[in-house]
């Protein structure tokens, strides 16, 4: 079959392309920027992609004619608190516009379990974008999953920072909410089930995993899996903005995921039926295997994709195609270089930056930073880095975005997403003649800007110095 994968470089996009592949599908990606498509060049030679917004305005042909099924997993909730339902609703209409002048047969869309007569705005968003989508000129099957499982999702990623951080827990009521959790890998099972499949249109089905487990059981559950206990204390009385707040600062969340997460924390989550898991003889896998799996992949270093790596996770809203030419003009600079005599091996220090590996030189005073960049509303250092050692355009990494990454040019350019009075670049090369150049680049705003980056000047003799040291050591 052709298929259209719309979100292709998002968490589930990520995590459905390999698969379709290697069910001999042809793939056209569909993302809004083609150099963030985060794929090694052996996927990429096998895919073709499209670059379309599905928030601008329809154009005739961007999408191929031929195309027999469609996936839907375009999503806004981490972009914005106030308007995003809007956004979700304007993607689906022009979603359904772009496909009038194709012969799809089929649209796959995943979406929220609804079971509760009063939704948060979360869930409702996910009914209308439903509801529109029915109006389009397709048969259309939609899959309604409660919180997923996995290596880099949000939900685990939540999970995993408030288990291993707090041992013991002060908590609001809504951990005692009830949900179904699935794994992703059962995720990928009924998205490429139904696919193709009639008796599946023009429906709505309900999946979930196993269990029907509280909050609090989860947390409870994933310590046991991770061999230690922890200790948890609910209150009466927390409201959502303090949930928020409690959310954005124990985890690696942004604050406006956390705002839309708690909204929908407080309904209760659970699948009315097993219908489509019978249809397909899918057997699902419980809550706590579906955390060994997660663990497994990230002990293996195979996490292929992150919700952290989202463009909305930060603070850069813009094409990153904006900020790829560093400015030369009004800027202020720190410049380093130092001859390196084995680049390869330099290359690879350079390509593990950030993350567990760290920044080569005062770590405690990135901390430091992070934890103020986090005060201050910022992303702090907790996204971290998908790859330990596979760097991506549009990758989050801590409080960077990656905006050129490429070893065979020897170059890698970050663009700081933290919280600052002006517009920061930190970029790594290697010369011919065997120099690691290492430039950071500030252009202030205003006399607020200048007063910061001399503020700090000093720290930066010292860790600026000492980084471009510890990373040309072979």
């Amino acid at each position: 079959m052709k298929i259209l994968l719309t979100g292709a470089n998002g968490y589930i996009g990520m995590r459905l392309l390999p698969r379709l592949l290697e069910m001999g599908h042809e793939v056209i990606c569909a993302v809004r920027d083609e150099k963030r498509l985060s794929i090694d060049t052996q996927t990429r030679s096998r895919i073709q992609v499209v670059e379309i917004d599905f928030l601008e305005a329809v154009e005739a042909n961007k999408i191929p004619q031929d195309i027999d099924v469609a996936y839907y997993l375009i999503h806004s909730m981490t972009s914005s608190i106030a308007d995003f339902d809007e956004k979700e609703a304007e993607s689906a209409h022009n979603f359904n516009a772009h496909l009038k002048h194709t012969h799809v047969q089929q649209v796959i869309y995943l979406s929220g379990i609804v079971n509760d007569t009063e939704l948060s705005k979360h869930l409702s968003s996910r009914k209308n974008v439903e509801d529109i989508l029915y109006q389009g000129d397709f048969h259309l099957t939609v899959l309604r999953a409660g919180i997923i499982v996995g290596s880099g999702s949000s939900s685990f990623e939540i999970i995993r920072d408030l288990c291993e951080k707090l041992p013991v827990m002060v908590t609001p009521k809504w951990v005692l909410t009830k949900s179904q959790p699935i794994a992703i890998r059962d995720i990928i099972k009924f998205l490429t089930g139904v696919l193709g499949n009639e008796q599946t249109y023009d429906q709505s089905f309900d999946i979930g995993g196993p269990d029907v487990l509280t909050y609090k059981d989860m947390l409870h559950k994933y310590a046991k899996v991770r061999g230690f206990k922890n200790w948890i204390l609910t209150v009466p009385v927390m409201t959502p903005k303090l949930s928020s707040y409690w959310l954005y600062f124990v985890t690696s969340t942004s604050y406006k995921l956390a705002v839309n997460l708690v909204d929908s924390m407080k309904m209760e989550v659970v699948a009315k039926d097993n219908r489509l898991q019978q249809l397909l003889g899918i057997e699902t896998h419980t809550y706590e295997e579906a955390i060994d799996m997660a663990f497994e992949k990230i002990e293996q270093n195979l996490v292929v994709s992150s919700w952290k790596d989202s463009i909305a996770s930060g603070q850069v809203k813009e094409d990153l195609e904006k900020y790829i030419q560093v400015p030369k003009y009004g800027v202020l600079k720190d410049v380093k270089q130092l001859e390196v005599t084995d680049k390869e091996a330099v290359l690879d220090n350079i390509w593990r930056i950030g993350g567990e590996t760290g920044w080569y030189y005062g770590n405690w005073l990135w901390k430091i930073r992070g934890f103020l960049d986090k005060l201050n509303g910022g992303p702090g250092l907790r996204r971290g880095r998908t790859h330990p050692d596979k760097i991506f355009p549009g990758d989050a990494l801590d409080f960077w975005r990656v905006l050129f990454a490429d070893k065979k040019a020897k170059r890698l350019l970050l663009f700081a997403e933290m919280r600052v009075p002006g517009e920061a670049w930190l970029e790594f090369k290697i010369d011919d003649q065997n120099i690691l150049h290492q430039v950071a680049t500030f252009r202030p705003k205003g006399l607020k800007g200048r007063l910061y980056w001399y503020s700090v000047l000093p720290f930066h003799y010292f860790i600026f110095g000492g980084m471009i040291r510890n990373i040309a050591k072979s």
